[in-house]
């Protein structure tokens, strides 16, 4: 098919992303970096502004899986290690730890400012010859059998560009219009309160993952060794979050301490207190003739265990491969999500079981998951199975 018979249709790009997140923007490093022999022209599109981006604050967590990964287009310099991984419940026993010389490795993972990891994997953008259009913003895209029309809006007016794959890496942005039959949806009936939190007494690069009957509270370093600050996502119900956001600082902290325990003494500070509600949306389906989801456009999860970036930057290396080896074609795609089929099923699955059964209150019910934390200490083999995918996924 051609736009004048005998002649070639013209494309504006081979491909288009749309979102410089963190993942749309490691996708097109590893294109750009590829496009020497795949001779790919790419265009990344983002509503927000690189500075927009840069500032942003928010806490990432990162495994060492995927810090291998990014390595070659950089790292940032002020990202601080998980060297331990604490896991236990609140008000009954069982614990399990995960140690990174346990699995002989240099960390188990790292945790990074969102504005920091977009800053450095920006930098490596720019030095390619990848087009970065900024500040402007994506409208619905129309595909035929060769190529995906997409419009473009922004300050200097309307425009459409012609591409023969278009790769949605923005959260959201096509997902909610997606029929339900195509995608698996959650409300968990929690929100995540979110904020850094200093503490009396650290422990240098320990991670806690504390359950509690209302949800889980998460704690990361991000302060590094002689700093006793982290990253903090608390879930419980929407009211109590509600109630909670409200309160002065002092009784926050107490109602937090409280509720994680006395494990690295009294939490002192809050900084940056914010909540967002969660649930689990997932497509079944990440590819449509032309168009591939991946990222929180493929899957938004549960924040326990910090999956959801990790599973998005696996997305997007194993599309690099399928791009750089068969080119913008339907038939590339499609091996890609051949390819990422278990892992996502994988990661999914584990994230979602993780976020329900540790809120059942029920007291036998919280015995066996006691019980289970245990075993972990006392099978090595499957506690290291449960943390290669937490670090690795699975790779194919």
């Amino acid at each position: 098919m051609s736009d004048v018979q005998g002649t070639e249709p013209h494309f504006d790009y081979d491909i288009a992303i749309v979102g410089a997140g963190p993942v749309g923007l490691a996708l097109a490093g590893w294109l750009a970096r590829r496009s020497a022999t795949s001779r790919l022209s790419i265009a990344l599109i983002d509503a927000r502004t690189p500075e927009a981006a840069a500032n942003d604050p928010r806490a990432l967590a990162l495994s060492h899986g995927s810090r291998v990964m990014l390595q070659p287009l950089g790292f940032p310099a002020d990202a601080t290690p998980i060297r331990r991984i604490h896991v236990s419940q609140r008000g009954h026993f069982g614990r399990t730890l995960i140690e990174h010389d346990e699995h002989e490795l240099p960390e188990l993972g790292y945790v990074v400012r969102y504005g920091s990891l977009v800053g450095a994997l920006a930098d490596a953008v720019r030095a390619t010859g990848v087009d970065w259009l900024t500040d402007t913003s994506a409208l619905a895209p129309l595909q035929d059998h060769d190529s995906v029309t997409l419009p473009l809006q922004s300050a200097q007016g309307e425009r459409t560009i012609r591409v023969k794959a278009l790769v949605n890496a923005e959260g959201g942005l096509y997902q909610k219009d997606a029929p339900s039959d195509d995608r698996r949806a959650r409300d968990y009936g929690q929100t995540a309160i979110v904020g850094t939190v200093s503490v009396s007494d650290p422990r240098a690069n320990v991670a806690w993952e504390r359950f509690t009957n209302e949800g889980p509270i998460a704690l990361l370093p991000c302060g590094g060794q002689r700093h006793a600050d982290y990253s903090l996502v608390w879930c419980c119900s929407p009211d109590e979050a509600a109630r909670r956001t409200q309160l002065d600082d002092d009784t926050f902290l107490a109602e937090l301490g409280a509720a994680f325990g006395t494990r690295m003494g009294r939490f002192t500070r809050i900084t940056g207190r914010a909540a967002f509600p969660l649930g689990l949306t997932a497509l079944d389906v990440l590819v449509d003739r032309r168009t591939v989801a991946i990222g929180n456009a493929a899957q938004t999860l549960h924040p326990v265990a910090g999956q959801g970036l990790n599973l998005g930057l696996r997305d997007a290396l194993a599309l690099t491969d399928a791009l750089s080896a068969d080119g913008p074609r339907p038939l590339a795609l499609a091996r890609f999500a051949q390819r990422r089929a278990l892992d996502r099923r994988l990661t999914i699955g584990a994230t979602d079981t993780l976020a329900r059964i540790f809120t059942v209150d029920f007291a036998p019910f919280a015995a066996m998951r006691g019980l289970a934390l245990t075993a972990l200490e006392f099978l090595p083999p499957v506690k290291t199975a449960l943390a290669r995918q937490m670090m690795f996924g699975q790779r194919r």
